[in-house]
């Protein structure tokens, strides 16, 4: 039976529904309201921190929606798919392009620095990260630019360290698993976007 526009309503249906499909009682995924919420969240603030700038707000929600299907897609599957991060890599490119050669030569670096800087992570360690990783640094770069993409990669391996070493000593994970670092690429990346400013002065300081 097609869903009613009232049962499709982001958060407040599952609320109302009481996570329950309204028809045949299957249980809906958790996954739902969290994807709806963190979108709607970093959307407003997209639009607080860059509402008088038309071109880096629509640069920063379709950067951050990538970022938000690409996360839960690495948490759930262990895989960042082409058919997400290919068009990301374009979408990002032709935005820079949009906005003048000097911002589409910022991105090309700011990508080859992204993508290059894993690949020899995963060359030097014999693994550790995968392919899909690389793609995702590079396009991260291609949104972020030179500056903003070395701020974001050391912020996902400080965060991936202390999660990875969390998830050891609650013995959630052995040393041999493999965790999703996906994740915490978008993390850095979001941090970055909203208060590379900040977190760049204070880094300065320090």
């Amino acid at each position: 039976m097609p869903l009613k526009f009232y049962d499709n309503i982001p958060i407040m249906s599952y609320i109302f529904l009481k996570g329950k499909c309204r028809y045949c009682g299957t249980r809906i995924s958790p996954t739902y309201p969290i994807v709806e919420f963190l979108t709607g969240f970093l959307y407003f603030l997209s639009y607080m921190y860059f509402g008088k700038n038309l071109w880096i707000f629509i640069s920063s929600t379709v950067f951050i929606s990538f970022l938000i299907i690409i996360t839960f897609i690495d948490l759930r599957h262990m895989i960042i798919p082409d058919i997400v991060v290919y068009p990301a890599i374009t979408i990002g490119l032709l935005i820079s392009l949009f906005k003048g050669y000097e911002f589409l030569f910022d991105s090309v670096l700011g990508g080859i620095i992204g993508g290059f800087t894993i690949f020899l992570i995963i060359f030097l360690s014999r693994g550790g990260m995968g392919i899909g990783d690389i793609k995702l640094a590079t396009m991260i770069g291609i949104f972020l630019g030179v500056n903003y993409i070395i701020m974001a990669l050391i912020l996902s391996f400080i965060i991936g360290g202390f999660i990875g070493i969390f998830l050891l000593l609650l013995k959630i994970k052995k040393r041999k698993d493999p965790i999703p670092f996906g994740p915490f690429l978008s993390i850095g990346a979001i941090l970055s976007l909203f208060w590379g400013n900040i977190i760049g002065k204070i880094w300065g300081w320090y």
